[in-house]
């Protein structure tokens, strides 16, 4: 099956170690994507989940994934994704995976993200669309909780 994805990339003035802590940590996960519950089993095999919502029992919305590889402080690979919505699933057969790459620069470390996995059919376009947004403001998130948590 065909597929598309999305690469979006930006430069922080953080250590690759605090950049990476703060992709797998759920206390700063819940910070700078705004979820109400994450988990996170930073290992191979492991999982990374968030909710949103105020109903802990009946959540707005859930994104589910395995973590297929992880190489601290550079890389993780979160595959097998899936999307739950209390408003109905996307009309189409998804298998998403997240690439979190963290690469070290002068001043800090450059943050890219790849979403790939989802399907050509123009029945997909707005959740597409939707992530690319999210991903987008998602840097953002990750700015200000990074001001409002300065590295130790």
């Amino acid at each position: 099956m065909k597929t598309r994805r999305h690469v979006l990339e930006e430069p922080f003035a953080v250590s690759p170690e605090w950049m990476f802590e703060v992709l797998i940590t759920p206390s700063a996960i819940r910070g700078w994507w705004g979820a109400s519950k994450a988990i996170v089993v930073p290992e191979r095999g492991g999982v990374w989940i968030a909710a949103w919502g105020e109903n802990e029992n009946d959540p707005d919305y859930i994104s589910s994934y395995k973590i297929l590889e992880l190489d601290r402080p550079k890389r993780i690979l979160l595959g097998e994704g899936k999307y739950f919505s209390r408003d109905g699933q996307p009309p189409f057969e998804m298998n998403l995976t997240t690439e979190f790459l963290v690469e070290k620069r002068v001043g800090g470390c450059a943050l890219r993200i790849t979403q790939d996995g989802f399907p050509t059919d123009a029945v997909a376009n707005e959740f597409f669309d939707a992530c690319v947004i999210g991903w987008s403001n998602t840097f953002e998130g990750i700015r200000k909780y990074f001001y409002d948590h300065p590295e130790e």
